[in-house]
């Protein structure tokens, strides 16, 4: 029997994680951009979003303003915050 790779995620306490990443328009930094990012991700270390964050922050030009993420484990939406080069719960 074959299981598949979404419940093996499941097991290890990965979920669908949801993170609305709000940003500086390169040009105009007095301006917000949203950005959507989903994922199947673990909790509480997210490291899939703490990667592509990373990626962000080294790549492209537009700074990041805030970032707030849901999980099924959270009760309510949260902010993350950069402490010691991982982006964290607060």
């Amino acid at each position: 029997m074959r299981v598949s790779q979404a419940l093996v995620h499941e097991i290890e306490g990965y979920g669908v994680t949801t993170a609305q990443i709000i940003y500086h328009l390169p040009d105009h930094l007095e301006l917000l951009q949203e950005f959507v990012w989903q994922e199947y991700d673990l909790f509480p270390q997210f490291p899939g979003l703490n990667k592509f964050l990373t990626f962000w922050e080294r790549k492209l030009d537009g700074p990041l303003h805030s970032v707030t993420v849901a999980h099924k484990l959270l009760v309510r939406p949260s902010e993350l915050t950069m402490l010691r080069g991982t982006y964290r719960l607060q």
